[in-house]
């Protein structure tokens, strides 16, 4: 006969100290049903579930698990577990799990309490915590461009999802921080696709804005360009009316505004690692090819499709040759790169700010609206408003210290781009 205990085991992390331990219920020949530990600021937490002799048959090897404990500095406690309570623990394998994760430029307290408070309403347990970020300095002086970032392993069905969303999205708002809510499955660990919307997601402005304010009809542009964006006129119709006011611009305004561009803050970083990690990336965008074209060298991105303006002797003529990539075909390109690449769409990353993004974010497996308009917000699944794109890097599991960039660890503000990078 034989009984389960839980054994916790606490204290200073040394090296040798978990080999010891089991060194003792190896000579017992004690099976270990579970284990599992975590180590914060060099403090051990070790927890195993084991299978011992009964009664006074295990004796000897308690014993010596606590003459080991004293002789190594640490404190040990055997917690009883009964078959009963054994049981309904290993009929839990098989429940959803999920992966919340909270970013912010520093976490506080209260970011914690306010949503574990949330995950606790609806009846679901934390199972795991896990730092992502790297490491935060005590000097206050790079705050601004810090970032941090905790994942919540999650088990349990939930009942309300929108509700849950509706609570988490409260509370970014009041907080200033994100918060992104998946499921824990195969396809979260396996992505291997991401494209972006380029104005306003990968770069910091709306280019046909600049384009505007080069011919001298920015306000007008800009008005419009604001209501598109907000879901409040067709996106197709809204362009055709803005790019008719540029007719006449001289064709080489665009290499200017190309040498302008700002790339998003943490725009570099992110793409350094998708590609070392095997991803393909694309743009697609209701912008212009032009500055797509231009993106994909400074980047190195696999795709680009967007919009191309018509250009008749060195000038604009206010129009945009083929098919709008409106966002009906934002969805269609995602799928086709897909297809072509032999990715399922569960595999698939999508990032945009704008209501025109909204159909290609939804088809994609993973889509992120990012600095976004509100009615994006509120309808994309997951949004990003508080950190750079780098960010995105947590959400597929990349920890800080993963990080595979080449003299890209400072701070990722945004950074001009220079006309001769190209």
């Amino acid at each position: 006969m034989s009984e389960l205990l839980l054994i916790n085991i606490t204290g200073q992390d040394k090296p040798g100290l978990t080999s010891k331990i089991t060194s003792i219920l190896s000579g017992y020949k004690v099976p270990v049903l579970d284990i599992g530990q975590a180590v914060i600021h060099n403090h051990l937490s070790l927890g195993m579930l084991v299978e011992v002799p009964k009664e006074s048959a295990s004796s000897p090897v308690l014993k010596d698990l606590l003459f080991c404990a004293h002789t190594l500095g640490i404190q040990i406690t055997f917690t009883p577990v009964t078959d009963s309570e054994y049981n309904d623990w290993v009929h839990e394998q098989g429940k959803a799990r999920h992966l919340l994760s909270l970013l912010a430029r520093r976490i506080t307290a209260e970011h914690l309490e306010r949503v574990s408070s949330i995950i606790a309403s609806h009846n679901l347990n934390i199972d795991t915590i896990n730092r992502l970020s790297g490491r935060i300095p005590l000097e206050k002086s790079d705050r601004l461009h810090s970032k941090a970032c905790v994942e919540f392993s999650i088990r349990g069905t939930l009942h309300n999802e929108n509700l849950f969303r509706e609570q988490m999205l409260a509370i970014t708002d009041s907080l200033g921080i994100d918060i992104a809510f998946q499921e824990d499955n195969i396809f979260r660990r396996n992505r291997r696709l991401v494209v972006f919307d380029m104005d306003s997601t990968l770069i910091t402005s709306e280019v046909i804005d600049e384009l505007a304010i080069e011919a001298g009809v920015g306000e007008e542009v800009s008005a419009i360009t604001e209501q598109a964006m907000r879901g409040e006129i067709d996106f197709t119709g809204s362009l055709q009316r803005r790019v008719a006011l540029l007719e006449g611009l001289d064709e080489r305004v665009l290499e200017t505004i190309a040498a302008r561009l700002q790339l998003t803050e943490g725009a570099e970083t992110l793409f350094h690692n998708l590609h070392n990690l095997g991803f393909k990336t694309a743009i697609i965008s209701g912008g212009f090819t032009y500055f797509g074209h231009y993106l994909q060298k400074k980047l190195n991105i696999d795709y680009v499709y967007a919009n191309t303006l018509e250009i008749i002797e060195g000038k604009l003529t206010g129009k945009v040759l083929g098919r709008v990539v409106d966002g009906q075909r934002k969805a269609e390109l995602l799928e086709l790169i897909a297809g072509k690449e032999n990715i399922r769409l569960e595999q698939t990353i999508a990032v945009g700010d704008g209501a025109n993004d909204l159909p290609m974010l939804g088809k994609a497996g993973l889509g992120i609206a990012f600095r976004a308009k509100p009615i994006v917000r509120e309808s994309a699944k997951q949004a990003i408003s508080t950190l750079g794109l780098d960010a995105i890097l947590y959400l597929i599991g990349f920890r800080d210290r993963d990080d595979l960039s080449v003299n890209l660890h400072t701070p990722q503000t945004a950074q001009t781009l220079q006309a001769g990078e190209a």
